[in-house]
């Protein structure tokens, strides 16, 4: 497993819902066909309010138009992001779009499973209000074996709470993986 993820950031607040990362019109898509799972990425995130004055991001799209992936590496988030309904293309689109890693105050649970167990993306948490201190576009870097995440930018260093037993899982690629490995499969 890589030990370092460094790259921009894009900032959004608390509550952020599955519906927002992925609207369900763009779930016509299948992810188990590849050319159609590259599709996802473009629509990442697109269903953020379009008038976000006084949230994190601003008015900075995502995925800039006509792009098929997005210019950040790493999602900042607040409090319960990927809330809503249960649907694995929110974590997929978000990796499609380029996503490596997120870090959130906390996640819902189905989110973050999802996450994990599709070896989408690594969800760090974070007992600290980055959303507040970090802003689109900085640029980050996380170590993963300190669990640090350093803003480039400022040069802070803020705190990542460890992986724990999600690492493991993470570390073989996916769930599936990760049971052969153990001879469960």
């Amino acid at each position: 497993m890589i030990k370092t993820i460094r790259g921009k950031c894009y900032v959004v607040g608390d509550d952020i819902d599955t519906d927002q990362i992925i609207p369900a019109q763009y779930l016509t898509y299948n992810p188990a066909i590849p050319e159609e799972r590259k599709v996802f990425g473009r629509f990442a995130m697109i269903g953020l309010p379009e008038k976000s004055q006084g949230l994190p991001h601003g008015n900075i799209p995502f995925v800039k138009e006509g792009a098929k992936k997005s210019e950040y590496q790493i999602m900042i988030a607040g409090r319960n992001f990927g809330c809503g309904s249960s649907r694995e293309h929110a974590s997929i689109c978000l990796r499609e779009a380029g996503i490596q890693a997120c870090v959130a105050e906390f996640y819902s649970r189905i989110f973050f499973r999802n996450s994990v167990n599709g070896g989408y993306l690594i969800p760090f948490e974070t007992e600290e209000r980055l959303v507040e201190t970090v802003k689109t576009g900085d640029e980050l870097e996380i170590d993963l074996e300190h669990h640090q995440l350093k803003d480039v930018s400022s040069g802070k260093i803020f705190r990542l709470k460890p992986l724990g037993e999600i690492l493991p899982i993470l570390e073989a690629g996916d769930i599936f993986k990760y049971a052969k490995t153990k001879g469960m499969a």
